[in-house]
């Protein structure tokens, strides 16, 4: 009996330990990548193309359409499948070209509302800044010198965040402040480079939205996707697991 409970015991630590990693894996996954960057690249690759592949770009974008209208709001999805239906290849690298703009102001406007949350708040910088690599090539063939002031200006932001250290050993405060002025430089340079009215939280072609939804849950604290109760039920089949088992082995006895 006392074995069984061991084991039960182990079971729930190893659930326990795993179960942060894997939210955090639902929330932000790998910090260099960003799936709608990565989608606007390749789709702009297919439109480049003579002639241009609108139906492989419409696929792409149907990857992440759903990201798209969960955080930058239905009205950015239509205009971008509103000119893929009219195969204006243009106004569809621009508008998409918008939505990134708008996904890097919601991670950066998301890092200063969890701005002590270290470990959260660096991979959403990572994000909005793997987004900007898209964006990079565009502000530097118009404006060289902004492309670097806005490349400085992450790496401010990245080091205005601090670090917690281990035991205390590489500890470095962090500077909020600092952070959003660097921010507002680098959305303010975003918001005049790609023709935008504002970034602020809201509407396409004016706004991005949050990480969080209404009540400041993060993606993978929201419990309304369906993905997020897949830690929270392996722990529970586990659990389940080793119940059945044991009650079969002491009847056995």
């Amino acid at each position: 009996m006392k074995k069984h409970l061991s084991i039960v015991v182990i079971l729930i630590m190893i659930a326990n330990f795993s179960l942060p990693q894997m939210a955090q894996a639902y929330s932000y996954g790998d910090p260099t990548e960003e799936k709608v960057a990565e989608a606007y690249s390749e789709m702009s690759s297919k439109l480049s193309d003579s002639p241009p592949k609108y139906d492989e770009a419409a696929t792409i974008f149907a990857s992440v359409e759903d990201e798209i209208k969960l955080h930058m709001g239905a009205d950015a999805v239509s205009a971008v499948k509103s000119e893929l239906e009219n195969k204006d290849k243009e106004a569809i690298i621009t508008n998409m070209q918008k939505v990134l703009v708008l996904n890097i102001a919601r991670r950066l406007e998301n890092v200063e509302g969890n701005f002590e949350e270290y470990d959260s708040t660096r991979k959403l910088v990572g994000k909005a800044d793997a987004t900007y690599k898209k964006l990079s090539p565009i502000v530097q063939q118009n404006d060289p010198d902004l492309d670097s002031t806005i490349k400085t200006e992450f790496e401010t932001m990245l080091d205005s965040l601090g670090n917690p250290g281990l035991f205390g050993v590489g500890e470095k405060e962090s500077d909020k402040d600092q952070y959003i002025e660097s921010k507002e430089t680098v959305l303010n340079a975003l918001k005049g480079q790609f023709n935008m009215k504002t970034v602020e939280v809201g509407h396409f072609g004016e706004s991005a939205t949050d990480d969080t939804n209404d009540n400041g849950k993060t993606e993978w604290t929201d419990l309304g996707q369906l993905s997020n109760w897949l830690p929270i039920l392996l722990i529970l089949i586990v659990i389940a697991g080793v119940v059945v088992y044991t009650t079969k082995k002491r009847r056995r006895s």
